[in-house]
């Protein structure tokens, strides 16, 4: 991507299959957008959902992963809430439902709260996909495991995106 990110986005739109397909969507894959929320600047990035083997479909406020595509799901931009399709690096927080194969945002900075239950933690704690169940964060256990986020209240599923650009 070249140039800066975008201003002001609309963090819950999204776009079908069919209107990607039909060239419809106004962003491309990896843009990354920004967006202040009651005086609290978020970032979020631009990607395409796929339902992948397990046929999960997308869910708001849930987070999803990189899946694991030939030529890799980063650079692709296509990200899946199936753990076991992932490369095991956090995307982003979802922020609205994305029918497979469409695009929308997930959140990659600033607070956000998940809509489902961390898998363990403490207010703090580092948190990654590693070790998660399909959707939510779990506690780092190893320095090989990414952060990509971490607990502000765990116990209301608070937390501070800290995912890849």
């Amino acid at each position: 991507m070249s140039g800066g990110a975008i201003i002001g986005i609309s963090p819950g739109l999204t776009w079908t299959a069919a209107e990607v397909a039909a060239g419809a969507v106004p962003h491309r894959l990896g843009e990354i957008g920004s967006y202040i929320d009651d005086g609290v600047f978020k970032e979020y990035k631009f990607v395409q959902y796929d339902n992948a083997t397990a046929a999960t479909d997308s869910v708001a406020g849930e987070v999803a992963s990189y899946i694991n595509v030939a030529g890799g799901g980063f650079v692709s931009n296509i990200v899946t809430s199936d753990q076991s399709d992932t490369v095991g690096m956090g995307a982003g927080v979802l922020q609205s439902v994305i029918p497979d194969g469409g695009q929308g945002w997930v959140q990659i900075s600033g607070p956000a709260t998940l809509s489902i239950a961390l898998t363990a933690g403490t207010d703090g704690s580092p948190l990654t996909v590693i070790g998660a169940t399909d959707g939510t964060l779990d506690v780092v256990a190893a320095v090989t495991s990414p952060i990509v986020a971490y607990a502000d209240d765990a116990s209301a599923n608070s937390i501070i995106c800290a995912f890849p650009r």
